[in-house]
């Protein structure tokens, strides 16, 4: 007889686990891709733009199979899936290590989003919320934050491997993490998933995926998601070329985007041990109203001087403050806002049925940021857009919360 998602007890174990290997999955792909990009420019003969169309490549396998891998998990199939996933990027790690053409290394990348699509965020936070639909939310704050060191660990690590080994036999390294470590643990702590739907609230059977779908506060939830997806993906990618232009000295413009990656975690560490002594729907409102006024704080900067007065250093560390704690707990209340705004049976659907729109929001704002670039002007342009989007994003969650909230039919 299989088990529901109710009759599963929290277990801090298996969190700590699946979080051990979202650590891996980051670091070792993710983040291990601008390590790789240089060396594999020379070796192959291959442009920047060449380069950077793989990772482009692969986050669009990953937004295009977000969907039947949420059905699969829906499904109660989420061993198979992470366990997959995780075998495949073990794969795809090594095949990359004997790629001498562009073809190839193209071919491996998408395979790479492919298994990125099952072992990331979207996937193992289906995971929690259908196995503990009472504590999902915490299960993903301690999933973001072991998964927010990602970097701090493994670009460390990507580089000492590729400097003592090659680059090539660096990826045999993180081929193995997968192969030794990832797959056997989401084999070995995914047993027993639960596969029958849990009745709701009310005591009656969830309606059928297609009615969640169509629904207003599904439909504001994905325009906040993919607004807030573009805004947190542009500024990164531009980071140091906007302090520069803001007359940043070089120290700052180093400082700043490290800054706001510890920042981020603070955020997470914070939302972990104090969110019990707030109301939980008041939080959802306040954290992402941080990112517009981080960005208010950045475009009033060269206003007080630019980079070199104090007043505007102020500014640029206000923006460090609110953008890293806002961006650290948004990834919570992005993750968790479809399980308490829509629906919980079919929240692996329902979250895979965004992949394509963040991925696209993904890739073409850093593009859209740079197209608006002038000169003597900056980012000016751009920041104002960021800014925009975000205030709309922000209003399409508050209004997604008040119908779910009212129960208002879709």
């Amino acid at each position: 007889m299989s088990t529901t998602a109710a009759a599963l007890p929290y277990d801090r174990r298996l969190v700590g686990w699946l979080s051990l290997a979202q650590l891996v999955s980051w670091g070792s792909v993710f983040y291990g891709f601008s390590l790789l990009l240089e060396p594999v420019e020379r070796d192959l003969g291959l442009t920047r733009a060449q380069t950077s169309l793989a990772f482009s490549l692969a986050l669009m396998a990953e937004g295009l199979l977000a969907y039947p891998v949420g059905r699969w998990i829906d499904r109660g199939h989420e061993r198979i899936v992470m366990t997959g996933g995780s075998l495949l990027m073990a794969g795809c790690l090594l095949l990359h290590s004997f790629v001498t053409g562009m073809a190839a290394f193209y071919a491996v990348w998408i395979g790479l989003g492919a298994g990125l699509s099952a072992t990331l965020y979207t996937p193992v936070f289906a995971v929690v919320t259908r196995r503990f639909p009472h504590d999902f939310r915490r299960a993903i704050i301690t999933l973001t934050f072991l998964g927010g060191l990602a970097s701090t660990v493994f670009i460390p690590l990507t580089d000492a491997l590729i400097a003592h080994l090659g680059w090539r036999h660096a990826l045999w390294v993180l081929a193995a993490f997968h192969l030794l470590l990832c797959a056997p643990l989401h084999a070995v702590v995914l047993r027993g998933a639960p596969r029958q739907v849990a009745a709701s609230s009310r005591g009656t059977p969830p309606a059928p995926l297609g009615h969640y779908l169509r629904s207003a506060p599904f439909l504001l939830i994905g325009l906040f998601v993919m607004l807030m997806m573009g805004v947190t993906a542009a500024l990164p990618a531009h980071m140091v070329s906007l302090l520069r232009d803001n007359g940043m000295s070089e120290f700052w413009v180093v400082a700043v985007p490290a800054a706001i990656g510890l920042i981020q975690v603070l955020g997470r560490l914070l939302l972990y041990f104090f969110e019990r002594h707030f109301d939980l729907h008041l939080a959802n409102r306040l954290i992402p109203c941080l990112v517009p006024l981080g960005l208010a704080a950045l475009l009033a900067a060269p206003l007080a001087g630019g980079g070199h007065g104090t007043a505007a250093l102020l500014l640029v560390m206000l923006f460090v403050a609110l953008y890293g704690i806002g961006n650290g707990m948004l990834t919570i209340v992005k993750g968790t806002a479809v399980a308490q705004y829509v629906n919980r049976e079919h929240v692996a659907s329902l979250n895979g049925a965004l992949g394509v729109p963040q991925a696209i929001a993904r890739a073409l704002a850093p593009l859209a940021l740079g197209l608006l670039w002038r000169p003597g002007v900056g980012y000016t342009y751009g920041l104002w857009l960021l800014l925009v989007a975000s205030a709309v994003a922000v209003l399409a969650l508050l209004l997604a919360q008040r119908r779910a909230l009212a129960g208002t039919p879709a």
